[in-house]
């Protein structure tokens, strides 16, 4: 039997159960741990902790950080715009990294981040997301022939204008957006390896960029999302989008394991 540290925490309702491995005795135990196990094991929201995945905190040699992402069935996503805000958050208060100015490594490459301090703690983080690459005319032409905007925010997002469920694509992040007006889009995300989810960072990064893009919306808005809201920018000059949302810490304990 195992005791595992860990550290609930939520950006907007998308949560993630954490485990700081920067301690020598947490990295060895995590060492010898079926992860994909673990993380379906930590996500059961009635046998276990109860999250949407499991998210490890590591040492990096490119970065102030590392962090890995087990979606709640199991498999590890590249990339994640709640949980690396969580993370900095994490980092900056539990004084493992002192700058505001933070770089996390990833699947999907280093992450830039700016936190935004409030009485000495991180109130907002704005994540530079990088350049998205896009796909504007993917067809489901053997299931569902509607058209969706293919969009690469280091994970893939397919993003349906529509108000009906169409096939959805495998292996893939899934968006529904209502354009309310030129500056809010309401987005709902279906993450892969884990069902619909109350926010998705990557997800609302993709929906601002596919209507953009359509020239649905300015440069700059705000994605309403069912656990909150995300402001969302598209930089002309440079192509990278930036995202600014809350990371909230919910409680911390132990969890007993047995492989």
């Amino acid at each position: 039997m195992k005791t595992i540290p860990f550290i609930k925490m939520h950006g907007l309702g998308n949560d993630y159960v954490y485990v700081d491995c920067f301690p020598k005795t947490t990295a060895q135990l995590i060492a010898k741990t079926d992860l994909p196990a673990l993380a379906r094991a930590v996500s059961d929201r009635h046998f276990g902790i109860g999250s949407d995945g499991l998210v490890l905190i590591l040492p990096s040699k490119e970065a102030d950080a590392k962090m890995r992402i087990f979606n709640a069935d199991g498999s590890e996503a590249e990339m994640c715009g709640n949980a690396i805000r969580c993370v900095a958050k994490y980092l900056y208060e539990n004084h493992l990294c002192s700058d505001v100015h933070m770089e996390i490594e990833t699947l999907a490459g280093i992450r830039a981040l700016t936190l935004h301090i409030d009485k000495e703690q991180v109130d907002r983080v704005t994540v530079n997301m990088g350049v998205p690459t896009i796909q504007p005319e993917s067809l489901l032409t053997d299931h569902d022939p509607i058209g969706y905007t293919a969009v690469n925010m280091g994970n893939p997002h397919a993003v349906f204008f529509r108000d009906g469920i169409p096939h959805i694509p495998t292996d893939t992040n899934v968006e529904f957006v209502h354009v309310r007006n030129s500056a809010e889009l309401d987005v709902r995300v279906i993450e892969r390896g884990s069902g619909e989810t109350l926010a998705c960072g990557t997800g609302a990064c993709a929906a601002a960029v596919a209507a953009i893009y359509h020239g649905l919306t300015d440069r700059q808005v705000t994605v309403h999302l069912p656990g909150g809201d995300l402001m969302i920018q598209w930089k002309a000059d440079s192509g990278l989008v930036f995202m600014t949302g809350s990371a909230t810490e919910v409680f911390r304990g132990e969890y007993k394991w047995e492989n």
